[in-house]
């Protein structure tokens, strides 16, 4: 299975990140999945114009990220507000449980509440 993590650059003059979502292949297709709670963090820490442009991509991976090609493509030419992380290949089972694992330990874990 590879996974890529979706990141919101909030400073990115200091390289300070914000990760948001979560990429996973599975069989050959793009699941994206976000942090709604996160990305109202973010509305916080971007100007309004940022953060309408972030959440508006966001809302779109989720409809146009569908492949692999795709992936790799947001890898190379992210902007300087959102960044794709390079497929990570993780030997894994390919279940959403796996899924649900990843976005945990990457993205967020409401059993801790973080939001940062």
């Amino acid at each position: 299975m590879k996974y890529s993590i979706v990141y919101i650059e909030t400073r990115p003059e200091i390289h300070e990140r914000l990760s948001v979502g979560l990429i996973v292949m599975s069989e050959g297709n793009a699941i994206v999945r976000t942090s709604v709670k996160k990305l109202k963090a973010a509305e916080f820490l971007l100007s309004g114009k940022e953060y309408k442009f972030v959440s508006r991509t966001l809302a779109d991976m989720k409809n146009s990220v569908k492949t692999e090609k795709m992936v790799n493509y947001l890898t190379r030419y992210s902007n300087n507000l959102i960044t794709v992380s390079p497929l990570q290949t993780i030997e894994i089972d390919n279940s959403e449980k796996n899924w649900d694992w990843l976005y945990r330990n990457y993205v967020y874990d409401k059993s801790k509440g973080n939001v940062a």
